[in-house]
C-alpha cells in the first residue's frame, strides 16, 4: 500500500499558498499568513484529500454519469442532478487516513489555541475568483462549529457545496471545465467580532483607485457580505487615509456567539444610529486592506473583523483577501496610489450557510 500524503496543511506550513493545491481561498490565507499579516490560525484540507475521498467512495464515477450530458437550460434537471450528487457526498464515509489526518489538525489547533474554540469551515474551490469569472456565494461556509464530529460532517457539506445547482449552471454556461474541478476546505479559528465588514482598495462605483471603501457592522461580517443589513460606509483618501464622505447605516441586525452558538437578533435603537467603527478603527481597516494590495499588487476586496478575544491595538484580524474583479484586473502602476501597508474580502463573496439561531 503506498503511503498517505500529507493531505492538511496549517496556515503556517507554507510561506506561499497554491491554488490548485489549497483552493482559492486557502491559498490566500496561507499566503497573507506567510507574509505576516493578522490572519487567525487553521489550516486548510487540501483538493488531495477530497480527490481521495471521491474515488475511495466511488463518486467520481456517479458524478461524471450524473453531469455527463445534463443540459445546464433544464432547470428541473440540473436541481435534480445536483441533489443527487450532493446528497452521496453528505452521506459517504471519508477514508479513515484522510479522517485521522484532519483528526489531528484540528487536535493541533485546539492545542495551539489554548481552549476548545469554535471554528469556521469554508470552502475553497480550486475554480474561484478567476479574473474573469465570478464564484461568489456558489460554495458553503459553516460558522461556529465545534468538535472534530461536526467539523468532518461539515467539510463533507463544503465538498457537496461544489455541486450545488447555481455552481453547476454556471460553470456550463462560461465553458468551465466540470471535470477538473476538486475543492478544498479551510478550518479557521472563529473570530468574536465586535464589529466586522469588508474593504475595497478602490471605490466599486467608480472604478477609483485612490480611494478605499469600507462597509462595517455589528457582530460578524455574513450580513454585510450576504447584504442583509445596511452597514455604515466609509470612503477614504487612500494616501492621508482623511475620510472623504461617511454614512450611518441602519445596522438593524446583529450575528453574534451567545451560549454556545450563533444568534441573530435585532440590534439596539441607540446603537443603531452611531458607527461601529471608531475612527482609529476605520483608519486601521484601511491600512490593512492597503496592506493586502501592496503585497498583491491588484486592488484588493478584503474580510475583515475587530476580535474581541484579543487586545486593544492587536483586535483588527484579516480574514480573507481576494481581487477585486470588476474594476481591478489591471495590476498597480506607479501612477497608480499605493500606501506604506495593509489587507481583506469580498462584497457579495459568500452566501454562508450559517449554523445560528434567530433571536
Amino acid at each position: 500500500m503506498k503511503p498517505m500524503l500529507n493531505l492538511v496543511h496549517t496556515f503556517t506550513d507554507l510561506t506561499q499558498g497554491e491554488v490548485g493545491i489549497h483552493g482559492g481561498k486557502g491559498a490566500s490565507l496561507i499566503t497573507m499568513t506567510g507574509a505576516g499579516m493578522p490572519v487567525p490560525p487553521g489550516f486548510v484540507i487540501t483538493i488531495g484529500a477530497f480527490d481521495e475521498f471521491r474515488d475511495v467512495s466511488g463518486l467520481s464515477r456517479l458524478i461524471e454519469q450524473v453531469l455527463g450530458d445534463l443540459d445546464e437550460n433544464d432547470v428541473a434537471a440540473v436541481d435534480a442532478a445536483s441533489a443527487r450528487i450532493r446528497s452521496a457526498l453528505e452521506e459517504a464515509t471519508i477514508p479513515a487516513a484522510v479522517r485521522g489526518q484532519i483528526d489531528d489538525a484540528y487536535a493541533a489547533l485546539m492545542r495551539r489555541i489554548g481552549t476548545e474554540t469554535p471554528v469556521a469551515v469554508r470552502s475553497s474551490a480550486t475554480a474561484e475568483d478567476l479574473p474573469d469569472a465570478s464564484f461568489a456565494g456558489q460554495q458553503d461556509t459553516y460558522l461556529w462549529i465545534s468538535g472534530a464530529e461536526s467539523v468532518n460532517e461539515h467539510v463533507r457539506r463544503c465538498w457537496a457545496s461544489l455541486y450545488t445547482s447555481r455552481a453547476i449552471t454556471y460553470r456550463r454556461a462560461n465553458k468551465i471545465d466540470e471535470f477538473g474541478l476538486s475543492m478544498a476546505v479551510v478550518v479557521q479559528k472563529m473570530v468574536n467580532a465586535r464589529a466586522a465588514g469588508v474593504a475595497m482598495t478602490l471605490d466599486p462605483a467608480t472604478g477609483d483607485r485612490s480611494k478605499v471603501v469600507i462597509d462595517a457592522s455589528y457582530g460578524l461580517g455574513e450580513p454585510v457580505v450576504s447584504g442583509t443589513v445596511t452597514p455604515d460606509n466609509t470612503v477614504l483618501d487612500k494616501i492621508t487615509f482623511a475620510i472623504v464622505r461617511q454614512s450611518v447605516g441602519e445596522k438593524a441586525r446583529e450575528l453574534v456567539p451567545r451560549g454556545g452558538r450563533l444568534v441573530e437578533r435585532d440590534v439596539e435603537a441607540d446603537r443603531r444610529s452611531v458607527p461601529c467603527l471608531s475612527s482609529d478603527d476605520v483608519r486601521r481597516v484601511a491600512e490593512l486592506a492597503k496592506r493586502a494590495e501592496k503585497h498583491y499588487r491588484v486592488p484588493q476586496d478584503i474580510e475583515w473583523a475587530i476580535d474581541d478575544d484579543l487586545p486593544d491595538g492587536e483586535n483588527l484580524v484579516l480574514l480573507q483577501a481576494r481581487p477585486e474583479t470588476v474594476h481591478g484586473a489591471q495590476p498597480l502602476t506607479a501612477s497608480v496610489p499605493q500606501a506604506a501597508s495593509t489587507s481583506g474580502f469580498s462584497l457579495g463573496s459568500i452566501t454562508a450557510s450559517l449554523t445560528r439561531v434567530s433571536a
